[in-house]
C-alpha cells in the first residue's frame, strides 16, 4: 500500500510520519486539521478489504471500532474516529508519547523482573475491563503494547484483529494465520472458539520474552509455530533467570496452559497474584518509561511539580421531575437511531421506556413483549453479550411456556444465548446449550433446519477445539463436511472453511 506523506483522509486528518506498518496495514502520525491535535492514523490494506465480502467488513470494522470505543480505561488507548475511504478503512486513535514494548525490552536486556510484573499488572486492569464488555483482543503482543513517558502502559489495535479474523477466514490462501503466530493461543490458531482465556495465553507469552528475552516457541513456519504451541511444554524462565521469583515462573507456567482451563480463571485473579510481587510504594528513580513508576506513586503528577488545580464547576440547579415517558414516540425515535446506524443510544432509550411500556401496557403485552425483542437484538448488535444473556433467557422461556420447548422462535432465543455464552468467554455452558439444540434442528418433525444444524455443529467442533478436545472436535467436522457437501456440494464456503481446519487439524496431529 503506498500512501505520500501529506495525503488527508476523510477531508481532516493529514498523514505526517509512517511509524509501523504489518500484515494488516500501516499507523501513521497525523495531525487532526479541525482540532489542531497529532493522532495515530491506522490504514487497513486494501487486498483485506477488496472483494465480496468488502461491505460485511466494512460494517464489521465500524461495528468493532463503536464497540471498543466505549470501554472507558486509562490504559486503552482513545479512538477518535473511524470509517472508509475508498476501498481502505481507516482507525483514528489517541497519539501516544512512548515506546512499545517490543523496542523497550530490546533497550533494557535483560529486563528487570520487577518491570516485567508492573507491566503484566497493568496489562491485567486493561483486559480485565475490556473482557468484561465483552470484548477478546486476539491480537496481544509487544507491538500492540506501549510505556509512556510516566510508566503507564497503553494497549493498543482493540478489535482490529476480531475484525480480519473473520468466522470463515481464519487461515490465508498461503496457510498463514491471521494474527501473530508466536502469541497465539492453540485455540485460536487451530479456529476454535476464543475467550479471555486465549488473551491471558498471549499475556503468558508476552510475560515469558520479558522475562526470558525470547518467545517460548518460535520457528521457521507458521504450522511450526503452531505445532510446538500445542505440544512442547515452555521451557521455565528460571532456569535461564534463576533471580526470578519462583512464584512468577508458576504464573508464566499457569498462563501458557495448553488446555484453556487449566489457565487463571480471570485478568483479575493474574493481577491478585502479581500485586504480591509488586515493588512497595516509594520514590521513583525519575527516569522515564519506568513501568513500576505508577506503583510506587500511584496517581502522583508527572512530571514531579506542582499544579494550579482545576477551577470547580458552578452548582447546576437539579432538572424538574421527568413527565410521563412517551413510550410510542420512544419507539419512533429507536426505529430513527437504528436506521442511523446509532445502535449504541438506541440501546439506552429502549432500556429506559421498558419499565414505563410495562406499567402502562402490562408485563406480558405485545407492546412490551414486541420491545423486549428489541432490546435483546439490539443488545447483541451492539456486542452487549452479558445485557443481552438473560434477556434472551427470559424470551425464551416465556415463549416455550406459551407454545412448547419445540417452537421456533423460542429455540431461535437459545441458540442465540448460546451466542452470548461463547462471546462471554464460556465455551463449557455454551457447548451444553448448543448440543441441547441440535436435536430439535435435525428432527425434520419439529423444527428441522439442515442450515442451522450445520451451523451448530461447526460452533461445537469450534468449542470442542477451544477446550481442547481435538479428537472429538475432528471427529465431529469431518462427519459436518460429509453431510454439507453432501447438501450443497464441495464448493459451498462452509465445505470449503472446514475443510480447511481439518487440514490443519491433521498436518498438526502428523
Amino acid at each position: 500500500m503506498s500512501v505520500a506523506t501529506g495525503r488527508v483522509v476523510a477531508g481532516r486528518y493529514e498523514l505526517s510520519t509512517l511509524i509501523g506498518q504489518g500484515g494488516m496495514g500501516q499507523v501513521w502520525t497525523a495531525y487532526d486539521r479541525r482540532l489542531d491535535r497529532r493522532v495515530a492514523v491506522k490504514l487497513l490494506r486494501p487486498d483485506k478489504v477488496a472483494g465480496q465480502e468488502a461491505d460485511e467488513l466494512r460494517r464489521r470494522f465500524l461495528r468493532e471500532c463503536r464497540v471498543t470505543a466505549q470501554v472507558d480505561h486509562p490504559g486503552l488507548v482513545t479512538v477518535h474516529d473511524a470509517g472508509s475511504e475508498g476501498e481502505e478503512l481507516f482507525l483514528v486513535m489517541q497519539y501516544v508519547d512512548g515506546a512499545d514494548l517490543s523496542d523497550h525490552l530490546a533497550e533494557h536486556d535483560p529486563y528487570p523482573w520487577p518491570w516485567a510484573v508492573a507491566v503484566a499488572a497493568q496489562l491485567c486492569a486493561v483486559l480485565s475491563a475490556v473482557h468484561a464488555v465483552p470484548i477478546v483482543h486476539r491480537d496481544l503482543k509487544p507491538r500492540n503494547v506501549m510505556v509512556k513517558q510516566d510508566g503507564t502502559v497503553t494497549v493498543l489495535d482493540l478489535g482490529v484483529a476480531s475484525v480480519m479474523d473473520t468466522d470463515t477466514t481464519r487461515l490465508t490462501h498461503t496457510g498463514s494465520p491471521i494474527g501473530s503466530p508466536a502469541y497465539m493461543a492453540p485455540e485460536q490458531a487451530m479456529g476454535g472458539a476464543v475467550g479471555p482465556y486465549t488473551d491471558l495465553y498471549a499475556l503468558g507469552v508476552l510475560m515469558h520474552e520479558l522475562l526470558s528475552g525470547d518467545v517460548p516457541f518460535s520457528g521457521s513456519t507458521a504450522l511450526g509455530v503452531l505445532h510446538r504451541h500445542l505440544y512442547e511444554p515452555p521451557l521455565p524462565v528460571r532456569r535461564i533467570r534463576p533471580e526470578v521469583p519462583e512464584a512468577l515462573e508458576a504464573l508464566v507456567l499457569r498462563l501458557l496452559a495448553k488446555d484453556p482451563q487449566h489457565r487463571p480463571g480471570s485478568a483479575q485473579e493474574v493481577y491478585e497474584d502479581l500485586a504480591l510481587l509488586l515493588p512497595a510504594r516509594g520514590t521513583p528513580t525519575g527516569a522515564p518509561l519506568d513501568p513500576t513508576r505508577p506503583f510506587l506513586r500511584p496517581h502522583a503528577p508527572w512530571p514531579d511539580r506542582a499544579r494550579t488545580p482545576a477551577p470547580r464547576p458552578a452548582p447546576v440547579a437539579a432538572p424538574p421531575a421527568a413527565e410521563k415517558p412517551d413510550v410510542a414516540a420512544a419507539v419512533d425515535e429507536v426505529k430513527r437511531l437504528l436506521g442511523e446506524g446509532r445502535i449504541t443510544q438506541a440501546v439506552d432509550i429502549l432500556g429506559a421506556i421498558l419499565p414505563a411500556a410495562a406499567e402502562q401496557h402490562g408485563e406480558h403485552s405485545p407492546v412490551v413483549r414486541t420491545l423486549r425483542k428489541q432490546y435483546a437484538a439490539t443488545l447483541m448488535d451492539d456486542g452487549q453479550y452479558r445485557r443481552a444473556l438473560p434477556e434472551l433467557r427470559r424470551l425464551a422461556d416465556e415463549r416455550a411456556t406459551e407454545a412448547g420447548q419445540a417452537d421456533p422462535q423460542s429455540l431461535r432465543y437459545r441458540y442465540e444465548a448460546a451466542q452470548c455464552l461463547e462471546q462471554l468467554g464460556e465455551p463449557a455452558a455454551a457447548l451444553t446449550e448448543y448440543r441441547a439444540l441440535l436435536p430439535y434442528y435435525e428432527n425434520q418433525y419439529v423444527s428441522g433446519d439442515p442450515h442451522l444444524a450445520h451451523e451448530v455443529r461447526r460452533r461445537i467442533g469450534h468449542l470442542l477445539l477451544a477446550l481442547g478436545d481435538r479428537p472429538s472436535a475432528h471427529d465431529t467436522l469431518a462427519r459436518l463436511l460429509m453431510d454439507v457437501e453432501r447438501l450443497h456440494g464441495p464448493g459451498h464456503p462452509m465445505a470449503m472453511e472446514i475443510r480447511r481446519t481439518l487440514q490443519w487439524l491433521g498436518q498438526v496431529r502428523g
